[in-house]
């Protein structure tokens, strides 16, 4: 059958199951939007291309599905960029069409005309420049196989707008061969044996669970691992949500605002189980400090992470979900007859001084009736939600504040930019999310200053009534600059200061919204229990504490054993030593 490209576009989404598309349109894209004015894919028009790719993140990310993104040539396309390598960088399957000039124009500074493969290229798993209309469906078909397995990334593909008009036979390949790409799946089996024999000799192991956990679906096979073989299990901040917060044998996130329990357990023990991470500069510190007394045993599934910036003693080239899975049978063979009185009484040890290590250094902030601590809004959301809400972030403050005093309890209810931290984040996430799981609650939590970044998001909130719920953490700063400054600084707030602001709840009051102003504990604690499960969106301008800091922190360039756990000069400075045996 001939189609139009424009018709083999929506033929091939469909058939790769799109149900939504975010985007926005523009003159080089508009015969597909044309076409999908009477077709069966929903179309979100966002109001700025980079929430839009922001918005495709979410949904993928709460789904775990690919999430599509859209614009036009030009500006419509180099403002999906940030979005783009956001996703990039946290792994997330996305694939975003845009448009370009007609073919014959490429090259000659036509009007609306930018390199956007060009400047993708680093920022993108693969991309495309379709020159041929007979190539369109392969290409489509090639860049959802290529987003959604091995290490899931954004592909990007372009399309001339003399490619999208024109007609050819359409045919649809059922199976993909790419020459070079083939992911490996199932783990070495004699490394995976190796591993199993290392866990159960170790006296003191640690799991290190990262996102590659959640992308692989591999949030039960972990909990087995750690519950059978009885090892703690820390978390960086993009595998929140892999391990429950509340469990036993959690040690809550890891790294430069990780717990400091998290830390000092990484820093004694003596096997690392990395699984589904990149040892990134944020949870690692100085690398020569890492772990110093721990053989390392690395699960990924992308070989280029393998030895990338830890040397490690037993790398595994796979799936986590599958790796694990193995993993857990070959432990369950071996477990009788190493699970001795001593083998139990050395493990219990292990456990009881991380016990006395949570006991004595908790995630801890000094409570004020006068003034609303940030962390005590996220500890009633928490409470509220009971971990049952998708949480979508910003990037600062509030954003650490989330991950430490939030209790996760599922995978797939924690989406923050974690790699790239980008700003304006959170609500184009949020609005994702909410379409891809309208049976869950979804709570934006915002800073004040990403907010104003992708703020004008709310008319969508609006035009569809997502009942998603937006809490701005609002301290009138940029917030982490601003600690950065105190500490490091010296004090000098170089333009941090965001004290003139707009009137946050007269901004959603604007777009037909409730909105409210919270200035006090009282206020918020009525208001929470009133409204935050309801099914309506809702924005709360939630005045904290202005010069409240994200505690622990571990200084750029220290051990993460280095931390500063509380303002200087207070009783709240803990020596890095101190508790270690």
């Amino acid at each position: 059958m001939r189609m139009k490209g424009t018709e083999i576009f929506v033929e091939s989404l469909r058939r790769e199951g799109v149900r939504i598309i975010f985007g926005h349109p523009g003159g080089a894209i508009l015969p597909i939007y044309d076409r999908l004015y009477d077709a069966e894919i929903r179309h979100i028009l966002m109001r700025h291309e980079q929430a839009a790719a922001h918005a495709a993140d979410g949904y993928a990310r709460a789904s775990g599905r690919v999430g599509v993104a859209m614009a036009t040539s030009g500006p419509g396309a180099t403002n999906l960029v940030t979005g783009i390598a956001s996703a990039f960088m946290d792994s997330v399957p996305m694939v975003i069409f845009t448009g370009q000039v007609p073919s014959t124009l490429i090259g000659t500074d036509a009007f609306q005309e930018a390199d956007v493969v060009g400047i993708t290229r680093p920022c993108t798993k693969h991309n495309y420049l379709v020159l041929r209309t007979e190539d369109l469906a392969r290409t489509i078909r090639e860049a959802f196989y290529l987003a959604r397995t091995g290490r899931p990334g954004p592909v990007l593909v372009d399309l001339p707008k003399d490619i999208q008009l024109s007609e050819c036979e359409f045919v649809y390949p059922e199976e993909v061969k790419l020459r070079g790409y083939r992911p490996v799946l199932d783990g070495d089996p004699e490394a995976i044996r190796r591993a199993a024999v290392a866990i159960l000799e170790a006296k003191r192991p640690v799991i290190y669970a990262g996102g590659g956990v959640i992308a692989s679906e591999g949030a039960a096979e972990l909990r087995r691992l750690a519950e059978m073989a009885r090892v703690p299990v820390a978390t960086t901040l993009m595998g929140l949500g892999s391990f429950p917060t509340e469990h036993p044998l959690s040690l809550a996130m890891l790294g430069m605002h990780g717990s400091w329990y998290a830390n000092m357990a990484v820093n004694r023990c003596d096997l690392l189980i990395a699984i589904g991470v990149r040892f990134d500069d944020r949870v690692t510190g100085k690398i020569a400090a890492f772990a110093p007394e721990a053989r390392k045993i690395h699960i990924d599934i992308d070989p280029a992470e393998i030895n990338k910036n830890v040397r490690v003693e037993i790398p595994i080239v796979g799936d986590v979900r599958r790796v694990l899975s193995v993993l857990n049978a070959e432990l369950e063979a071996r477990l009788a007859e190493h699970r001795t009185r001593a083998w139990e009484v050395e493990r219990q040890a292990w456990l009881e001084q991380i016990a006395e290590w949570k006991r004595t250094h908790p995630f801890c902030y000094d409570f004020d009736e006068r003034v609303i601590k940030p962390q005590w809004v996220i500890e009633e959301i928490a409470r509220i939600t009971q971990g049952e809400a998708i949480l979508t972030t910003d990037v600062g403050q509030h954003q650490m504040w989330a991950a430490q005093y939030y209790r996760f309890k599922h995978p797939r209810t924690w989406i923050t930019s974690g790699g790239l931290g980008a700003m304006g984040f959170g609500l184009p996430a949020a609005i994702g999310a909410a379409f891809a799981r309208p049976d869950r609650p979804i709570i934006a939590i915002c800073g004040d200053g990403s907010f104003q970044m992708t703020m004008q998001e709310l008319a969508v909130v609006a035009e569809h009534r997502l009942p998603l719920k937006i809490v701005i953490i609002n301290n009138f700063y940029l917030g982490m600059v601003r600690q950065w400054q105190e500490i490091f600084y010296n004090g000098r707030y170089s333009a941090s200061d965001l004290r003139v602001s707009p009137d946050y709840a007269k901004i959603a009051e604007a777009y037909g919204l409730r909105g409210y102003t919270v200035r006090r504990p009282g206020e918020l604690a009525d208001l929470f229990e009133q409204e935050l499960l309801a099914s309506e969106p809702i924005l709360f301008d939630v005045h904290v504490a202005a010069e409240e800091n994200v505690y622990p922190m571990v200084p750029p360039g220290a051990a993460i054993t280095e931390m500063i756990v509380g303002p200087v000069g207070s009783k709240r400075i803990v020596d890095p030593k101190e508790s270690i045996a």
